[in-house]
């Protein structure tokens, strides 16, 4: 029971017992001073017994607020670390996840990055096969050139010897 419920119920028997003495004075023809005096003090009795059941009711309202409050404060601090489990849960899980991301890219791009390794190592060694096909062509062409060259310049001075010796044989006629 709260003390709202308990403060007008004891307040309700003071009244009631220091209201006692009263009604029984109007009742009652005037009595003796010790008889007015004896009823003063059991009225003065029941108030401060009432007093006491009033501190009392607030003491066992304070205990109750105060124990209501431990178990609200309980309740906060479960709560709490509940949601702050849940949050350290999730934080753990996006950094996961993250980390989990951010390896399969570094494995794509390394993968990546061994095919356009792999296709320029492959480029170079055809360009250099190409590079060195051309330069033998071109080699064996200034070759076959130049034996064309020498064969002709040869005919051609073979040519010009033997019409030397028939101009030379014609004079050496007459």
């Amino acid at each position: 029971m709260d003390q709202r419920e308990q403060t007008p119920k004891v307040r309700g028997q003071a009244e009631q017992q220091a209201a006692k003495p009263v009604e029984e004075v109007q009742e009652r023809p005037a009595a003796s001073l010790s008889e007015i005096l004896s009823r003063a003090e059991k009225a003065y009795a029941a108030y401060t017994e009432a007093q006491k059941e009033v501190a009392k009711a607030y003491r066992l309202s304070e205990l109750e607020a105060e124990k209501a409050y431990k178990e609200s404060e309980q309740q906060a601090k479960s709560v709490r670390d509940g949601s702050l489990r849940q949050a350290l849960k999730v934080f753990d899980e996006t950094v996961d996840k993250t980390t989990g991301a951010r390896d399969e890219a570094i494995a794509r791009a390394e993968l990546a990055y061994k095919g356009a390794k792999e296709q320029a190592e492959k480029a170079c060694r055809d360009s250099e096969l190409q590079t060195k096909s051309a330069y033998n062509e071109n080699v064996r062409q200034v070759l076959k050139a130049y034996e064309d060259s020498v064969a002709r310049a040869w005919k051609k001075r073979e040519g010009t010897i033997e019409q030397a010796w028939k101009i030379y044989a014609k004079e050496g006629e007459q």
